[in-house]
């Protein structure tokens, strides 16, 4: 998908969405924690706090690990060989650097053992409508991501976004090659919504991943999350959801 083709989908799905369909097999193939990245992105974070979310990753057999690039390599220490996913943020939390700063942040962290990058858009730039600058930032680092086998969440942060700049965000994420887009980083004015990830899901079909992050603490918000078409959710209550879980069995 191109630039060109990227507006005319944006002027056809501003006045008519897609139906929403979701991925087969989704929600209830596997258990919970198997979609949940175990998260901790607090800028007060502790070595020791970032090695007890790995152990739980551990224990509780979640999708990835997600934290900032300072503990990549510890975390990919401590994951080493195991299925649990090594994921790092990238231009976190604002999106507001350069292109070729997220492209070499991006190449550190893959060298340090990510396998997977979360990384926000330059948010300004897509409201001012600027597309070609905002699909060249995703490309460059989806490019960089792949070329190293990883994967790439694109994080949208849409709360800060109307309908029509949700709508674009998801479409260039697609055109750029992304693997999934992502609801937020989890430090903007708001979170995940159900009525976004099933925005998201209907933009960029069944077969794109969406990331639910933000927000989701309970049982019931990771559900909600997941009927509404996401296929990972980011949370730093993983352990309290699992065990939510486990107590209605």
């Amino acid at each position: 998908m191109d630039l060109q083709q990227v507006r005319a989908l944006l002027e056809e799905y501003t006045h008519q969405l897609p139906p929403l369909v979701l991925p087969e097999g989704h929600p209830g193939d596997r258990p919970i924690a198997s979609w949940i990245d175990h998260t901790l992105l607090k800028p007060e974070a502790l070595p020791e706090q970032i090695i007890q979310l790995s152990r739980e990753a551990l224990q509780f057999q979640f999708a990835a690990v997600c934290v900032n690039p300072l503990y990549v390599t510890l975390v990919a220490r401590l994951l080493a060989e195991s299925p649990v996913r090594t994921c790092c943020v990238v231009g976190f939390p604002l999106g507001a650097t350069p292109t070729r700063v997220k492209v070499f942040e991006t190449r550190v962290c893959l060298e340090e053992g990510a396998q997977e990058i979360d990384m926000v858009i330059p948010i300004g730039l897509l409201r001012a409508g600027e597309y070609a600058a905002v699909l060249e930032d995703i490309q460059a680092v989806t490019e960089a991501t792949h070329s190293q086998g990883g994967q790439i969440k694109v994080i949208l942060e849409m709360a800060l976004l109307n309908q029509q700049e949700k709508i674009a965000g998801c479409l260039l994420a697609k055109a750029a090659g992304a693997d999934f887009v992502k609801t937020s980083t989890g430090f903007g004015p708001g979170g995940a919504t159900t009525a976004d990830v099933e925005l998201m899901r209907r933009v960029v079909g069944p077969a794109m991943g969406v990331k639910a992050a933000g927000g989701v603490r309970t049982l019931a918000d990771a559900r909600a999350m997941l009927l509404a078409g996401a296929t990972r959710l980011g949370s730093s209550a993983g352990v309290k959801i699992v065990q939510e879980a486990g107590l209605e069995r």
